[in-house]
């Protein structure tokens, strides 16, 4: 049996700007992209912890401290909102043994500031 698990997680980030006009998706930091282990184009789950609207879309590579969401997802944020970006991956039940997603944490200009493998104290 495989199991849907969270894969990596960019915790708290900022929303640098919401671009209504951009066919879709997440633009993210490649730096941040690289810390959890995101590929362009991968979906991804959004939850805007200001107003909890939850949506999927997929990424595409920005510049340092970019948090952009385009197209219609630039509704569902404002500049400055704290969101959570979230992959998920299949597992099975030897992988699960050794499972520790990677959590990464950022300050308010969307940089780094801890990288953790585990969901505890998040």
């Amino acid at each position: 049996m495989n199991l849907t698990m969270l894969y990596s997680k960019i915790h708290r980030a900022s929303v640098s700007d919401a671009n209504l006009n951009y066919v879709g998706s997440i633009t993210i930091d490649i730096e941040l992209m690289k810390a959890a282990g995101l590929q362009e184009g991968q979906k991804v789950d959004i939850v805007n912890i200001n107003n909890g609207e939850r949506f999927s879309t997929y990424i595409i590579e920005g510049k340092k401290g970019d948090m952009c969401l385009n197209g219609a997802a630039a509704r569902k944020v404002q500049v400055g909102d704290k969101i959570i970006v979230m992959a998920y991956a299949q597992y099975n039940q030897d992988e699960i043994l050794n499972y520790a997603p990677k959590i990464v944490l950022v300050d308010e200009k969307n940089q780094i500031i801890a990288i953790k493998k585990e969901l505890k104290d998040v």
